[in-house]
C-alpha cells in the first residue's frame, strides 16, 4: 500500500535579493532548521565521533547509507534492535541515501538494468541486487525520517543519450519507490537528474512532481563538473521545484558551494568533506582552510579560530599539529569536530542573514573570504566509505 504523506515545511523568511529562504522542516524525530547541513554517518556513525560530539557541533540531522547498512550489519538486524536511531543512539532526524550513489561510485563492479542494479560487494565480492523496491524496504526497516528514491547517477561529462537514459530510468524507479511505501511516518524525497542539460533537468523535476514526494533532491552534481556548471543547473532547477517543500542538494560540498546553493534556493546539504578533510589534517576557517601539518603551525599558540566554541579550539594550533605529526587519533577527531562545527556555524550565520534580509551582502562577503578555496574532492584520499 502506498502512502501519501505530508511532512510540514514552513518558510520563516525569504531574502529580498536572492532565492535564499529560511525554514523549518518537521519530521518524526524532531525539527530541522534550514538551511541545514547533514554530517555523513554512512555506517551508523560519523566516523571517529561519539553521538555527544556530533550533538556538540550543532547538527539537527545526520545521514546514513542504505547500501552500506544493508551489507553490514544488515537492515533486518537493525530493525530487530529497534531501528537505526536506537541502534546508534541518535534521537534526532536521520536521512538515508538510497544507494544510488554507490551505483555510480562502484561503477566497475555494478551492472544496471531496468529492474535495478547488481553489485559485487566491496566487502566479500558477493552479488548484491538493489531494486527500487529493495531500497525502500531497507530504508523502512532502518526507520529513517527521510528516505530517498533509488536513482541512476552517471558521471559528468557523459553523452546526452546516456544522461537522458539515466534520467528517464530514474523517473521510472521513482514511481516504483513511491508505489512501494508502507510507512506513514517516513518522508520520501524524489531526486532530480539530467546531468548538465537544462531540458532534461526540467523534465525530471516535472515528472517527479507528477508522482508527488515530500521533498525534492538535486542529484548527479559535484561528480566531476566545474562548480559554475553546478550553479547553472541550480539556477534552472530550484525555481521550478515546489516553494512549499524542502530542496536538498546531494553530496555538496565546499563551504562556498553551500552558500552559493542557499542563494539559489537550496535548503539541505550533505558531504563527507568536513570529516574526511579533518581526518587528513585540513581545518576549515572563515578565511579559508588551514593545513595543520604545515611547519608554520609548529609553535603557533593560537586556536584554529579565535571565536569558535568547539573543543578543538581550546587547544593551540601547535598542539593540533603535534597530534597529526605523532599519528595520535585525537588529531582527526578534534579536526572533524571543528570542521563540522564550522559548517554548522556557517548554516546558522546564513539563517540569521536571511531572517535579517541581508543574505545578499553575506553572500558577497563569503565569496571574498572563501575565494580560491582549494579543498575539493579531487584532493581527498578515496576511501570505501565515510
Amino acid at each position: 500500500m502506498a502512502y501519501s504523506t505530508s511532512f510540514p515545511f514552513r518558510k520563516i523568511a525569504q531574502d529580498p535579493t536572492t532565492l535564499a529562504r529560511r525554514g523549518v522542516l518537521r519530521l518524526a524525530h524532531g525539527e530541522v532548521q534550514t538551511p541545514a547541513f547533514m554530517p555523513v554517518g554512512t555506517q551508523a556513525t560519523v566516523k571517529g565521533l561519539s553521538i555527544d560530539q556530533i550533538v556538540s557541533t550543532g547538527a539537527d540531522i545526520i545521514l546514513g547509507n542504505t547500501y552500506h547498512l544493508a551489507l553490514r550489519p544488515g537492515s533486518e538486524l537493525i530493525a530487530k534492535l529497534g531501528g537505526l536511531h536506537r541502534f546508534m543512539g541518535w534521537d534526532r532526524p536521520i536521512l538515508t541515501d538510497s544507494g544510488g550513489f554507490q551505483i555510480f561510485s562502484l561503477g566497475q563492479i555494478t551492472k544496471v538494468t531496468e529492474q535495478g542494479a547488481t553489485f559485487k560487494s566491496h566487502l566479500d565480492g558477493s552479488t548484491v541486487e538493489l531494486r527500487p523496491e529493495d531500497s525502500v524496504r531497507i530504508q523502512q526497516q532502518l526507520g529513517s525520517d527521510i528516505a530517498m528514491v533509488l536513482d541512476h547517477v552517471v558521471a559528468l561529462p557523459s553523452s546526452i543519450e546516456q544522461v537522458r537514459d539515466a534520467m528517464e530510468r530514474s523517473l521510472r524507479w521513482a514511481q516504483r519507490c513511491q508505489d512501494s511505501r508502507s510507512r506513514s511516518d517516513q518522508a520520501m524525497f524524489g531526486i532530480v537528474q539530467g546531468g548538465l542539460e537544462p531540458e532534461l533537468r526540467c523534465r525530471s523535476a516535472e515528472g517527479l512532481q507528477g508522482i508527488g514526494f515530500d521533498g525534492y533532491a538535486i542529484g548527479g552534481l559535484s561528480v566531476g563538473e566545474p562548480p559554475e556548471q553546478m550553479y547553472r543547473m541550480l539556477d534552472v532547477v530550484c525555481p521550478i521545484l515546489p516553494a512549499d517543500q524542502p530542496r536538498y542538494l546531494m553530496g555538496v560540498g565546499r563551504p562556498i558551494d553551500l552558500v552559493e546553493g542557499i542563494a539559489r534556493g537550496v535548503d539541505m546539504f550533505d558531504c563527507v568533506m568536513p570529516t574526511r578533510n579533518g581526518r587528513n589534517a585540513l581545518a576549515f576557517t572563515a578565511d579559508g582552510p588551514l593545513r595543520m601539518r604545515n611547519q608554520c603551525h609548529a609553535e603557533d599558540p593560537r586556536p584554529i579560530e579565535e571565536d569558535c566554541p568547539c573543543i578543538a579550539c581550546r587547544h593551540s594550533r601547535a598542539y593540533i599539529r603535534h597530534l597529526f605529526q605523532a599519528d595520535e587519533m585525537l588529531g582527526p577527531t578534534l579536526l572533524s569536530i571543528h570542521n563540522l562545527t564550522f559548517y554548522q556555524r556557517l548554516m546558522s550565520q546564513a539563517r540569521e542573514a536571511i531572517e535579517q534580509g541581508r543574505f545578499g551582502a553575506f553572500l558577497e562577503q563569503q565569496r571574498r573570504r572563501l575565494a580560491g578555496d582549494p579543498s575539493g574532492r579531487e584532493s581527498l584520499p578515496i576511501e570505501p566509505s565515510e
